[in-house]
């Protein structure tokens, strides 16, 4: 709350809520994700106004719809062209209002005066008079200086996903649609090499950073509140890593020791890879493969950051001919590019950049590297397919799709209570993801 209210006072007001609309603009006009059109529309403010400009974008996204509903009904006509990014910033000056502990004067005349940095000198009195309007029909606030959406904010999604929550999780769907809409937890990794969680718990009791071990997830660690990664104790060496409690659970399900030769496919940016090595000091060395070479970057640098390594491909993961030496693997991990409708509370664009069509597309896609990898395992060795991932075309439907094609291929129970396991946003605190466990016949 502090870094926020110095955020309004400061010089840098304006220009966190001026970025807050460049990014929203790319994303929703150019069709740039929020992880990289933020940090380029902020790259010369303070921490403390990216922070915030964070925390807007973000917001806005998750309740995109129902923002859209109150500007454009004040609007005499749609902002087109040059223009269009006075609506970003419009939708930035109502989240404000409706959905932050900002004071009404100074969300006002912070989103007022960005009309200037984004070079809109001349309409500021638009800008002005309409975030004015919206605030004299607003409800009142609440206490936190928070005021409630019009319609139903629970929803805001688009038809074709609501639509497929709907079908999939019917009995679940009201609190998927709810969880995609809040603010994630953070969830910290122990790094066993360095200590035990109980005591990178006491750690953080010594440090004021309240927190919460997970009862299933062994090395997951639950902050009660977000804090700058630099705050963790010893963090920068390793000793702990910012990761869902869900995604932990790869290490776990892949049944590996550090005897076998093991293939991490779609790598990047590394975090169940960083679990494994961190949990085994295996004989061989560990091979991870991503097509990205951007995100193979941040593989580099958290290896670099724990003090470990792997042999990295960049590579498309299908064509097996341009990266396997022709030793097969014992055990493989396959994080399969998704929909990543498991993660829309960590990542919001998700919902306005994903299309219905794209389902088809990548659910191809998943049964193409599933078959090309099949050939790189073992007789009698694991492959474990994971995603971020709640439609069950990506999920259940592709994993009996490959048991039916594939003769030598069975399944094995992730738990005794579960042959596949689908965790939806919000279990036990994580995000959506699914596991299923493949074993190859001898």
């Amino acid at each position: 709350m502090s870094q926020q209210k110095k955020s309004e006072g400061s010089g840098h007001g304006a220009q966190s809520r001026a970025a807050a609309a460049s990014a929203l603009f790319q994303v929703s006009e150019k069709g740039e994700s929020l992880s990289a059109a933020l940090p380029y529309a902020t790259s010369k403010l303070p921490d403390a106004d990216k922070r915030l400009a964070s925390a807007i974008s973000y917001g806005v996204l998750r309740v995109l719809p129902s923002l859209n509903r109150l500007v454009g009904a004040k609007l005499d006509k749609p902002l087109k062209g040059k223009l269009k990014v006075l609506h970003y910033l419009l939708l930035v000056g109502a989240y404000q209002l409706y959905c932050q502990r900002i004071k009404d004067h100074a969300a006002v005349s912070a989103t007022v005066e960005a009309a200037r940095i984004l070079g809109k000198r001349n309409h500021k009195g638009l800008v002005n008079g309409i975030l004015r309007q919206l605030l004299r029909e607003a409800p009142s606030a609440d206490d936190s200086h928070q005021r409630e959406l019009p319609g139903d904010s629970m929803q805001n999604h688009p038809r074709w996903l609501f639509d497929a929550i709907n079908n999939d999780h019917p009995e679940h769907a009201d609190n998927i649609l709810a969880e995609n809409n809040t603010h994630p937890p953070m969830w910290l990794r122990v790094n066993e090499r360095f200590s035990t969680r109980d005591d990178y718990l006491r750690q953080l009791q010594d440090s004021d950073i309240a927190a919460t071990a997970d009862a299933s997830a062994i090395n997951a660690i639950q902050l009660h509140a977000p804090c700058p990664v630099e705050k963790l104790p010893g963090f920068a060496r390793g000793h702990v890593s910012v990761q869902d409690r869900s995604a932990q659970l790869a290490a776990d399900f892949l049944n590996v020791n550090a005897a076998h030769r093991v293939l991490d496919c779609c790598a990047a940016p590394g975090g169940k890879l960083l679990h494994l090595l961190e949990r085994h000091s295996f004989e061989q060395p560990v091979q991870a493969i991503d097509i990205d070479p951007k995100r193979l970057e941040r593989v580099d640098e958290n290896l670099e950051r724990a003090g470990l390594s792997a042999v990295i491909h960049c590579a498309d993961v299908a064509t097996t001919n341009d990266w396997w030496d022709g030793e097969q693997f014992d055990r493989i991990l396959l994080d399969a590019p998704c929909s990543a409708t498991g993660v829309i509370r960590r990542h919001p664009d998700i919902k306005w950049l994903r299309r219905a069509e794209d389902i088809n597309e990548l659910a191809k896609l998943q049964k193409q590297i599933l078959s090309s990898l099949w050939p790189l395992l073992k007789p009698g060795g694991e492959l474990l397919y994971a995603t971020c991932s709640i439609l069950r075309q990506e999920n259940q439907t592709q994993i009996e799709s490959f048991l039916q094609q594939q003769s030598g291929a069975s399944l094995i129970p992730i738990t005794a209570e579960h042959d596949t396991l689908q965790l939806l946003p919000g279990q036990y605190g994580g995000d959506g993801f699914f596991y299923a466990r493949l074993k190859k016949a001898q």
